[in-house]
């Protein structure tokens, strides 16, 4: 592994050298490196791109990085990943992607995850974008995360889903059936795009199971002329609890559209959903200038905390 794709790694998987515990590394559409352990196991597909990942029943305190790199200009990686979580399992998966883009062609990953979340399980999940280029070249870096998760009785998944910068076009697709009693799903989305990228951000969330329970809250910064739609279906057919925010913050001439749609099929459904989007308020910005910060430093510490 090069110098430019260890680069990519920290930056979306907080990797400095190989990790502890159970990993598979892809780089330009390939097994770079693999380790399992005692309680997960990975194993390669043998009819499509991509892997299965098995963690134990009862496993607890362990960890799982999953990232991939692209550093070729016009490579299109397409992977699906299959994760089964064992009952009773409390586990911390780290992925994410990074593209280092050396020339003019669109380099692109599209990643199917699926999660079956076991009985009890607990899973956080972390997964983070980022895209570079090299000086004078114009490439495009796509990338379309599909992550489909579904949650068994008493079940919680937790998910970090960040895009850091320059990705040019994206859809973020999220799908979600809640099906045993009392599972639970939190998102905490964020989203940042500038000059003249695109993002779509879809949310779909299906609570069948009694007392399940969703908290979805995205945060997004359109600057330029970049744009960004976001759209969120929660259905409630059980007694069930559902809390969805979008907030964005849009500057210069960047255009955000939000779609909220939530369905109540049961008496005791309770679904809420919160949208605002707007520009950085002119108090803040001259309340950080009179500490001695620029209008541009500002800006970015605002963006900072929003994002945070």
């Amino acid at each position: 592994m090069d110098q430019i794709q260890k680069d990519i790694l920290q930056q979306v998987a907080d990797i400095h050298e190989v990790p502890e515990g159970a990993y598979n590394i892809r780089a330009n559409g390939k097994t770079e490196s693999r380790n399992t352990t005692a309680n997960i196991d990975i194993v390669s597909k043998e009819d499509k791109p991509g892997i299965d990942i098995i963690i134990k029943p009862g496993t607890k305190n362990e960890s799982l990085h999953i990232p991939v790199i692209i550093s070729e200009s016009g490579l299109k990686d397409l992977v699906y990943n299959d994760f089964y979580i064992g009952e009773d399992s409390d586990v911390t998966i780290v992925a994410g992607c990074g593209i280092h883009n050396c020339g003019d062609q669109t380099s692109q990953h599209d990643g199917i995850h699926s999660f079956h979340v076991g009985k009890n399980a607990r899973v956080k999940y972390i997964e983070k974008h980022y895209g570079e280029n090299d000086p004078n070249a114009p490439g495009k870096n796509v990338m379309n995360p599909t992550t489909i998760v579904e949650i068994e009785e008493g079940g919680y998944m937790e998910m970090e889903t960040t895009q850091i910068k320059g990705i040019d076009d994206t859809l973020r697709d999220t799908k979600a059936v809640l099906k045993g009693e009392g599972a639970k799903l939190v998102v905490r989305d964020k989203l940042m795009t500038h000059g003249s990228q695109h993002a779509d951000a879809v949310f779909s969330v299906i609570m069948d199971g009694l007392d399940s329970s969703c908290d979805l809250i995205s945060r997004a910064v359109a600057k330029d002329d970049s744009t960004q739609t976001f759209k969120a279906d929660i259905v409630g057919n059980a007694k069930c609890a559902s809390h969805t925010e979008c907030d964005a913050i849009i500057m210069d001439n960047a255009k955000i559209s939000a779609s909220p749609e939530i369905t109540a099929n049961d008496l005791d459904a309770a679904l809420i959903h919160e949208a605002a989007i707007g520009k950085i308020a002119g108090e803040q910005l001259i309340k950080l200038m009179t500490l001695g910060l620029t209008e541009e430093e500002a800006e970015q510490e605002i963006i900072a905390g929003f994002l945070k």
